[in-house]
């Protein structure tokens, strides 16, 4: 495997701007921004507002960043759209199993040093590299 485009400082920002807007909700709002627990309680719980807000920028930022120019992502043409439904449904699947998503465990979990946190980011990376080795697209 080969790095192309080895950003070190743009992966550094992006790293401290989701850690700190992480730390922000913890400290402000007393929630831990775990997205699927975000998503979920949209519908159900009285605090809808800040839910809603939180989800249209993680969908809007992107548009901006992307139509701007200012950043840019790799193409999956090349990918079938069953494939890409079928990976989005296989990462909805672990979610629910793993009772929280990347975001949660890996950054927020991990943060507070939970155990059950740190292995479910474990069981999240080896599910990738196995998935993206068994599927030979890591080169």
């Amino acid at each position: 495997m080969t790095i192309v485009n080895f950003t070190p400082w743009s992966a550094l920002l992006g790293g401290i701007l989701i850690g700190g807007g992480a730390l922000l909700l913890l400290i402000v709002g007393g929630r831990i921004a775990g997205i699927s627990g975000i998503v979920a309680g949209i519908g159900a719980q009285p605090d809808r507002g800040w839910r809603i807000a939180f989800v249209a920028g993680l969908v809007l930022v992107p548009f901006v960043l992307f139509g701007s120019g200012l950043a840019e992502a790799p193409s999956l043409v090349r990918f079938s759209a069953f494939k890409l439904a079928l990976a989005g449904l296989l990462v909805g699947i672990g979610t629910r199993l793993g009772n929280g998503c990347t975001s949660g465990h890996g950054i927020c979990g991990m943060g507070r040093f939970s155990l059950r946190s740190i292995v479910a980011t474990l069981v999240f990376i080896a599910a990738g590299i196995a998935t993206v080795t068994l599927l030979g697209l890591g080169g």
